[in-house]
């Protein structure tokens, strides 16, 4: 073996690396000659210190204070602990732990500034007043030019949303839980769901003639064809026609449930619209057809209380939300396409993205969803920015919005982009909260819709007031 040979890169490559050993630890105040005296032990300290077993100590000394450098006496643990420190040397194995240095910043998602998504709601322009009561649901006609609203005052009004004026009052037999506009602009109808009742409502304030014969000519020749009803159907669901005092006030129908009615859903097409009933077993969810005012049952048992139901945008399906998860059904094949599991309590709101690929699901236990229907049956996000129940969720038709809105008072305003690129997940930058509403019995902002063409949002409270931001 030549000693004074360059090494082989062969040989140099398996020898051991050096690895250093520890350092000891620095002494700190306690191991001072003049601690200060928090360091210092007390009697009882003392005693447990002698009651402690010498392999259960933590140190094998106590403080002490000496008046001078030179009155500190040699220390009688030094030979017993050098003898530990070359064991810990000669025993201990030692490893290299290779360390990543990663930037704390490039953790955390670069999104863009708020400034650089507008435009977006930010302020109050309109209050709407004149219930006296808490507004449960309010509706936005497809126009955008008009608002009606229903309030526990048992009145459903008829607004202008630029300048705030009540065109018409309707009194109705009981609290007005939901009402909805239907969404084809060759009619003027608006459904109101008050107790049992669903009333449709032609108003005569919206000064278009043609839309008002189109809607009238409809319902009188549904009425025409409403014989072929089975039996069982009207046991479900009763068209009756309005009496003379409703008439004059422009309703066409009313439409005799079972139950209570919580919400109105209507499809894209304007033809047909559900309706949820959730204190019925056999018959919670009804769907109407407005052309031959017929009622079908889409389902005769439902696993759970339904608490939301609504339309596809473009497809044949049917979302059903009950208190913890959110089925969604193929109306032409008869089938369960998808269920979906929510991770909340309770279901309070539900919205379909206008694309129809997203969906949004608001729960009283202060979380708002967001699912992505091609990545998963579970939520995408979860959003935990209200401090109280959230009672509604809503999207954008147009922009790439959406809102929510809770007991806390506040409305929350988010970016919510959608790609058509499907390796690209969605962007969600949180840009606003509104607040102006006031809180009345632990009760803030029940509902909240944006404008179908301008990126204005309406909410509503149970203050007996709609707002529109701008």
């Amino acid at each position: 073996f030549d000693l004074w040979a360059d090494a082989p890169e062969e040989a140099t490559g398996h020898q051991p690396q050096h690895l250093p050993a520890p350092k000891l630890a620095l002494p700190g105040h306690e191991e001072s000659y003049n601690p200060p005296d928090e360091y210092l032990p007390d009697e009882k300290e003392r005693k447990t210190f002698e009651r402690t077993e010498p392999s259960e100590r933590k140190q094998h000394w106590l403080p002490e204070k000496f008046a001078a450098l030179r009155h500190v006496p040699a220390y009688e643990h030094f030979v017993r602990e050098r003898f530990e420190r070359c064991l810990d040397l000669y025993l201990a194995p030692r490893a290299r732990k290779n360390r990543i240095n990663i930037d704390p910043d490039s953790l955390v998602p670069q999104l863009p500034d708020p400034k650089d998504l507008e435009p977006y709601p930010t302020r109050t322009a309109v209050v709407y007043r004149g219930h006296t009561s808490r507004i449960r649901s309010f509706a936005l006609d497809p126009t955008g030019q008009w608002m009606a609203s229903g309030s526990d005052d048992k009145t459903a009004r008829l607004w202008e949303v630029a300048t705030g004026r009540c065109l018409a009052v309707w009194q109705l037999d009981d609290v007005v839980e939901h009402v909805a506009w239907n969404p084809s602009r060759d009619l003027s109808l608006l459904s109101a769901a008050a107790g049992h009742k669903v009333f449709l409502i032609n108003p005569k304030q919206l000064w278009d003639t043609e839309r008002q014969l189109n809607t009238q000519n409809l319902l009188s020749t549904g009425f025409a064809q409403a014989a072929a009803i089975a039996s069982d159907e009207i046991m479900a669901c009763r068209w009756d026609k309005p009496s003379g005092e409703q008439s004059s006030q422009g309703i066409l129908a009313v439409l005799v449930h079972q139950r209570d009615v919580k919400q109105i859903a209507w499809h894209r097409k304007g033809d047909y619209f559900a309706t949820i009933q959730p204190e019925e077993a056999d018959a919670p969810v009804l769907i109407h057809q407005l052309a031959k005012q017929q009622t079908q049952r889409p389902f005769r048992r439902t696993k759970g209380v339904i608490q939301r139901v609504s339309f596809h945008p473009t497809k044949p399906l049917f979302f059903v939300a009950t208190q913890r998860y959110v089925r969604i059904y193929n109306l032409q094949k008869q089938a369960l396409v998808k269920a979906l599991q929510s991770n909340v309590k309770w279901i309070s709101s539900l919205d379909v993205h206008p694309q129809g690929d997203n969906l949004l699901v608001g729960s009283y236990d202060k979380r708002v969803c967001w699912f992505d229907l091609d990545l998963s049956t579970r939520p995408y996000r979860t959003l935990r920015y209200h401090r109280q129940a959230v009672r509604g969720v809503a999207y954008h038709q147009r922009y790439p919005l959406f809102a929510s809105c809770g007991d806390d008072g506040s409305v929350h305003v988010f970016h919510g982009m959608v790609y058509n690129d499907l390796l690209q997940n969605p962007l969600i930058v949180p840009l606003q909260i509104l607040r102006g509403h006031k809180i009345e019995e632990s009760l803030g902002v029940l509902a909240c819709q944006f404008h179908p063409s301008q990126p204005w949002l309406v909410s509503a409270g149970a203050d007996a007031t709609l707002r529109l931001w701008c």
